[in-house]
């Protein structure tokens, strides 16, 4: 009785945030997607551009390892990002930071999709337990908002090219932050993604090794499923479906895939903790569980919390303390043991 009850509430939560959305267009815009790609008009050519992203290690690096620009102001940092977009406000990153009053350990924060406000009491939880957190914005999102939009349609989208854009543009932001945090005098990073910002942690995570451990809630590993089964995403699908094969958005969208970079993950000084909801509608368990499989096979031992609710409820008591519990412990301990869990 009870978990249909939470069913219920999830999908009434999942109603409530389709509020207010409009489709919007299929398009390809592979400009956006790889720098110095010309122009094209085939999905077959996007998808050849997307395998070599793929091969490319350096796909994710930031050619620009400068940390100029870096702002910071009563608990608010901003710096530039080094990608340039069309939204002038898009350009600019903020981050909001909740000291510990340490240089032990930073925890940077990735948000979910649409989010419309941070997590003070996670900050406050952390911080207070001696890691100071810092909680940044994705592209689109609450400072970054598109002018006119209640919701971060470019992040995304059935745009393949400007989704790719944006969440390498998350990554890349990502990287510049851990780079000043780790001349600011902060010894060890984490970093903490909720269902689409785990995909960024993640990718962040098998990318640059200054971070030491990663936290991933609500994840999975191939964006292209996520999006084609979740009921979050059914506007995109709709979107989608007419112009584009699964088969082939999941080549398009290869580069975003955590799957593909589960050798990178499995790293011996990276550990790694996820949590996942047993009931969740919009990441199913299904391509969570392929993709926990996939990093065991390339040799990581995650920790691995699943708890019986949906994913909107996993913020409701008790689930989101459990969680919480979880990554605390997780957090303190030490790198060897954090390896082994």
């Amino acid at each position: 009785m009870y978990h249909s009850w939470l069913d219920h509430w999830d999908e009434r939560r999942a109603r409530r945030g389709e509020e207010g959305k409009k489709s919007t267009d299929f398009a390809l815009d592979a400009e956006r997607a790889f720098p110095g790609a010309d122009k094209i008009a085939s999905i077959e050519e996007f998808c050849a551009l997307a395998d070599q992203a793929v091969a490319d290690p350096a796909f994710f690096d930031d050619p620009n390892v400068s940390v100029q620009g870096f702002e910071r102001l009563d608990g608010w940092l901003k710096f530039p990002s080094d990608i340039s977009t069309d939204i002038e406000q898009n350009n600019v990153v903020s981050a909001k930071i909740t000291e510990s009053g340490s240089f032990d350990q930073a925890m940077v924060i990735f948000h979910h999709w649409n989010a419309t406000f941070r997590n003070r009491q996670i900050a406050n939880f952390f911080s207070q337990r001696g890691i100071t957190v810092v909680e940044i914005a994705m592209p689109y999102h609450f400072e970054r908002s598109r002018p006119g939009s209640a919701h971060a349609d470019y992040m995304l989208s059935p745009n393949l090219g400007r989704t790719i854009q944006s969440v390498r543009q998350a990554v890349l932001d990502g990287r510049k932050l851990i780079r000043w945090l780790k001349i600011e005098g902060y010894r060890e990073i984490s970093v903490l993604g909720m269902s689409l910002g785990s995909w960024v942690a993640g990718l962040l995570a098998a990318h640059d090794s200054a971070v030491s451990k990663a936290s991933l809630f609500l994840t999975a590993g191939s964006l292209a499923d996520m999006v084609w089964t979740g009921r979050a995403t059914r506007l995109i699908r709709a979107s989608l479906e007419p112009a584009i094969k699964l088969t082939e958005l999941r080549r398009a969208w290869g580069p975003l895939n955590l799957e593909n970079y589960a050798d990178s993950l499995a790293r011996p000084d990276l550990g790694l903790h996820v949590v996942l909801a047993k009931r969740d509608k919009v990441v199913l368990p299904e391509l969570s569980e392929r993709f926990m499989q996939r990093l065991k096979d390339a040799g990581a031992r995650p920790n691995i919390l699943e708890l019986n609710c949906g994913h909107y409820s996993l913020a409701m008591p008790p689930y989101i303390l459990l969680a919480g519990l979880s990554l605390k412990r997780f957090l303190s301990r030490a790198d060897k043991s954090a390896r082994q869990a």
